[in-house]
């Protein structure tokens, strides 16, 4: 909470490979659980510009098929490492990326289908974020 004037803006991405399955990746920022790729979007940077950005950064991959799935907002959460007030923008994208190269943010990954992955240790903006998207039928379970 110390020093932040304003929330921060981010982006997330449910990243679905040709099976349909999806990628999560566990991360130590959100108490080992399994979330989706993502962050900040720097000053003069679109939304797109940034998910690609962030997703590049944290896994390697590239994507496509970009389609905004919601907004939801996480406030002084003690799921985050860090207090802080954020709102994320997530996105459902495809790629055909088979190799995938985390970075230090997160410690494994996995590919599984929407309704296995709510099985998962997975926050609970990740659990509301793969319903939503499974609700509005963007991905199957």
């Amino acid at each position: 909470m110390a020093g932040q004037t304003h929330p921060e803006v981010t982006v997330g991405a449910l990243i679905f490979n040709p099976e349909n399955k999806l990628f999560l990746m566990r991360s130590h920022k959100w108490k080992n659980n399994f979330v989706v790729p993502g962050g900040h979007i720097e000053l003069g940077e679109t939304i797109e510009q940034a998910l690609r950005r962030e997703v590049k950064e944290e896994t390697g991959m590239d994507i496509y098929e970009i389609a905004f799935i919601h907004v939801q907002e996480s406030i002084f959460s003690d799921m985050f490492w860090k207090q802080k007030h954020f709102i994320f923008l997530d996105f459902a994208c495809k790629t055909d990326s088979t190799e995938v190269k985390l970075n230090d943010e997160a410690s494994e990954y996995v590919w599984v289908f929407p309704g296995e992955a709510l099985k998962l240790p997975i926050d609970p903006c990740t659990r509301f974020f793969i319903e939503k998207c499974m609700e509005m039928k963007t991905c199957q379970s």
